[in-house]
């Protein structure tokens, strides 16, 4: 899962990581990584810095909880929606330690593959319009939903979709403690009626409705889950990670600018009066049978009218905000000069 090697570099150049384990299921990559690694000082015994290893993950996992050798940072690179390793990353991690999970599982997070969701994360996952923020809740899901079974639970400190690949990637904290209740970890319901979305918990289902009608388990009603429905990023950590970047000079003076919007949007995003998902303006718009305001006009008017709004690090078109749809569609028209319905 190290592919060729280069993160296992950086870990240790610029991360300072005491020792790392890169290992790679396919021997034929193992020139290529010994030769990334090879600026690095490789060292023996207790001063061992790096070793490179080509087995199966779960076998490398299993056999470090064996040998009692825990890890603080466990980085696992998979490719699509192989969460094969969830149930064994969990016994090599120390405590307080961080997962970093992938996915690249496109499909399943846009609804198009629920049973295979459903088999992988424990979601079934329908389309929504929001479906690249729902792969992100479905991968925490799944972590979850392992750590649940084995006694543990986790929280997210950030969480990150890029539209090469696409790529899912989240850091989790593994807490070793009394796991808390389920409150975070639900149902989404979205009304291709109204546009509206809920989030429902598993006393609440059977119960389903959307305000724009009175009728329970309406067919305009999709309903995805169980999922993350909590935040997707720790704004704490994330400031912590931009005063770091800022102190590397990763930011500021005209560098780092892409790096520095992200952490930024994302500690927006952080906001606890959020909810799950985003809008995006033209749904909004062609709901409305209008032009769409540009964002900026949009988030203000939102937030003059006491709502919460940010931008959405995974949707530049698009706003997350605790505004329902209707209310929306209300604000943009009287932007436009246009009558109320």
């Amino acid at each position: 899962m190290c592919g060729c090697g280069i993160r296992s570099l950086r870990y240790l150049a610029e991360a300072k990581a005491d020792f790392v384990m890169a290992n790679d299921g396919n021997d034929a990559h193992r020139r290529v990584i010994l030769g990334n690694l090879k600026s690095i000082e490789r060292g023996s015994g207790d001063e061992k810095r790096w070793v490179v290893t080509h087995f199966d993950a779960n076998r490398v996992l299993s056999e470090c909880y064996l040998k009692r050798e825990f890890f603080d940072l466990i980085d696992i690179d998979s490719f699509g929606s192989d969460s094969s390793f969830l149930r064994t990353v969990f016994n090599a991690v120390k405590r307080d330690g961080l997962l970093y999970l992938t996915s690249t599982d496109g499909y399943s997070s846009g609804g198009h593959r629920p049973n295979n969701s459903l088999a992988s994360y424990g979601a079934y996952i329908l389309p929504m319009p929001y479906s690249n923020e729902i792969g992100l809740r479905m991968l925490i899901g799944g972590a979850v939903r392992e750590a649940s079974a084995q006694g543990y639970h986790v929280s997210p400190l950030f969480s990150y979709y890029s539209y090469h690949g696409p790529v899912f990637r989240v850091m989790l904290r593994v807490h070793r403690k009394a796991l808390p209740d389920n409150r975070h970890y639900g149902f989404i319901s979205y009304c291709n009626h109204c546009g509206n979305s809920q989030a429902y918990s598993w006393e609440e289902l059977g119960q389903m409705s959307c305000p724009c009608s009175n009728t329970i388990g309406s067919s305009s009603l999709v309903v995805s889950g169980p999922l993350w429905t909590g935040p997707l990023h720790d704004a704490t950590h994330i400031t912590k990670m931009l005063n770091l970047a800022e102190k590397w000079g990763w930011v500021g003076d005209g560098t780092g600018t892409d790096l520095e919007k992200l952490l930024s949007r994302m500690i927006d995003e952080s906001d606890p009066r959020l909810p799950f998902g985003y809008i995006k303006l033209d749904e909004m718009a062609s709901r409305a049978k209008m032009n769409s305001p540009s964002l900026k006009t949009m988030m203000s008017a939102v937030q003059k009218e006491g709502y919460v709004a940010s931008r959405s690090h995974i949707a530049s078109n698009a706003i997350k905000t605790n505004c329902p749809m209707v209310a929306c569609i209300r604000i943009a028209k009287e932007l436009q000069g246009c009558q109320k319905n």
